[in-house]
């Protein structure tokens, strides 16, 4: 259980939330919503402990399982699966019962004799714990979520972003905690792990706060809904499923604008009696209280509220360049054991629009980098063309620097641009005033998206490398991705789990992934988007 009282937090002169008391219980089912940088991130990040709230307290009764939208992701030479039993301890008696049947094997009498009494007190305790039981729980849990045993069998360092990602999230519902706090948890999975993930948390019997801007996951996991009003600050509260939350918004919407609508009538027919009035001197203390009551009769309506804000999106006019501004020849890459692809042919012309396609794991985000120039193939060349200028927006912000400002980090992609111009871009992308002085590290996923669009926008790139562009977005912040996409006029290779996105982009062609091969994009494609 979590229990909020009067839970305040500032970020500098802003409030993101005034004074909100609430409590989360086994059953309660919470979805938190609301626009990119109203605060939901760092909210679900003092619910879960990390920090201190300006004002009031927040107490845990419980365990906690808290999956963060850059999540930690253990030691590269672990074993994924391990990382996944490690939450429960699992992982480090295996490795103890390991190094016991080693020793057991041991010609030395004394290290023989050690291991074999050693091993049944570790193996009692793995059965305490769960033990195979649970292992084979976790192997369950990471087969829903498109971690096959091959891959669980890898060190964490020689998976991709999304399969890193997974097996946090793997490991969080593992946990057995008693409250789940999960922040964009369908990021990087297929269409088929998000179903299993939707049926999941719908008989999930302890407490949840879930952070999505998937509908139907909200739909069908959360019975209540807080929204976070980035314009007020105010976290109004809804016993109320998915469905139900959305017509109450906008019943509260029409009461709102209804109110203030008949409020403005009287105040507006009580001034003009005062205009009236203030002619006549005897009057003109009666004429001062009418009009004082008419602007207190204004206070006391609340009035509809401001549309959220959405950062203003156009990709940038790209800089002249040849005919084929970008090739790959041949390229290929494995890491240690494991072969993501070989042989990759791609020639990018002047305005081209390529989708990558492939399941989960067959190298596409590997090869935006390899294309990006981030890392190196093992075989074949990147070779760039007349003119080139690539701008590469990588999934998990890769070409951020966490340590530096958002102001610091938009010089970084554009130095030539003055004080004025940089203030112009920032506040295009929402980030106002002492917002340009945060580090990057402390920006929501969707605040990292916008930064990272933002050195897009400055960059006269005529090549981009898009990566998951819509993960940690609102539908309003999507919708203006999309619009950019459509008009942006240089080249573009993406990789993308989102039809819209795809659709947008109206492709020419497609590469598939890891079999390298190239064909013109049709509509039997559409399925395998998804899928991807």
């Amino acid at each position: 259980m979590i229990i909020a009282k009067d839970l305040e937090i500032r970020i500098g002169a802003r409030v993101l939330v005034h004074p909100a008391s609430f409590q989360i219980g086994p059953g309660d089912r919470v979805g938190l919503v609301g626009r990119n940088g109203a605060g939901k991130t760092t909210m679900t990040r003092l619910l879960a402990g990390e920090g201190q709230p300006t004002g009031g307290s927040v107490t845990h009764k419980g365990s906690i399982g808290y999956l963060p939208q850059d999540p930690r992701e253990g030691e590269p030479t672990q074993r994924a699966l391990d990382r996944i039993l490690s939450v429960r301890d699992l992982a480090g008696l295996l490795t103890k019962m390991r190094e016991a049947e080693e020793g057991m094997a041991s010609p030395d009498p004394k290290v023989m004799e050690k291991a074999m009494n050693a091993y049944p007190r570790l193996e009692e305790r793995f059965r305490a714990a769960g033990g195979y039981a649970a292992e084979s729980d976790a192997q369950r849990i990471a087969a829903n979520l498109g971690l096959d045993e091959r891959i669980l069998d890898q060190p964490l360092g020689t998976l991709s972003g999304g399969q890193r990602r997974r097996v946090e999230l793997a490991r969080i519902l593992f946990s057995d905690a008693e409250t789940l706090l999960l922040d964009e948890p369908t990021n990087h999975l297929d269409a088929d792990s998000i179903v299993w993930l939707r049926g999941f948390l719908a008989s999930f019997p302890g407490g949840l706060v879930v952070i999505s801007h998937d509908v139907e996951l909200l739909r069908a996991s959360v019975t209540r809904v807080f929204h976070l009003d980035a314009n007020r600050g105010e976290l109004d509260q809804y016993a109320l499923g998915w469905d139900l939350y959305l017509r109450q918004r906008e019943t509260d919407e029409k009461r709102r604008r209804r109110e203030r609508d008949n409020a403005e009538k009287k105040a507006a027919a009580l001034m003009a009696q005062a205009n009236k009035m203030k002619a006549t001197a005897t009057k003109a203390v009666a004429a001062q209280n009418m009009a004082k009551r008419a602007e207190r009769m204004l206070e006391g309506v609340e009035g509809e509220r401001v549309q959220d804000r959405v950062a203003a999106l156009r990709f940038p006019t790209p800089a002249p360049c040849g005919k084929t501004p970008l090739r790959a020849a041949e390229l290929s890459k494995s890491y240690g054991s494991l072969e993501v692809f070989t042989d990759v042919e791609l020639a990018i012309d002047r305005g081209s629009r390529v989708v990558v396609l492939g399941l989960n794991g067959a190298g596409k985000t590997t090869l935006l980098r390899l294309l990006g120039g981030v890392e190196d193939p093992d075989t074949g060349e990147v070779q760039p063309g007349h003119g080139l200028k690539l701008g590469y927006y990588a999934q998990e912000h890769d070409t951020l620097d966490m340590d530096a400002t958002v102001l610091e980090n938009l010089r970084h992609a554009a130095p030539d641009l003055d004080d004025t111009a940089v203030r112009n871009v920032l506040g295009s992308f929402l980030f106002i005033g002492d917002d340009a002085y945060k580090p990057a590290k402390v920006l929501s996923g969707g605040e990292k998206t916008r930064l990272a669009l933002a050195t897009l926008v400055v960059s006269q790139a005529n090549v981009l490398l898009l990566d998951e562009p819509t993960n940690n977005l609102d539908p309003a912040s999507r919708a203006e991705i999309l619009r950019a996409l459509r008009t942006y006029e240089g080249a573009v290779v993406l990789v993308t789990h989102d039809e819209g996105a795809v659709e947008a982009l109206e492709p020419e062609r497609v590469l598939l992934l890891p079999d390298a091969v190239e064909d013109l994009y049709n509509e039997s494609y559409r399925e395998l988007i998804s899928l991807a």
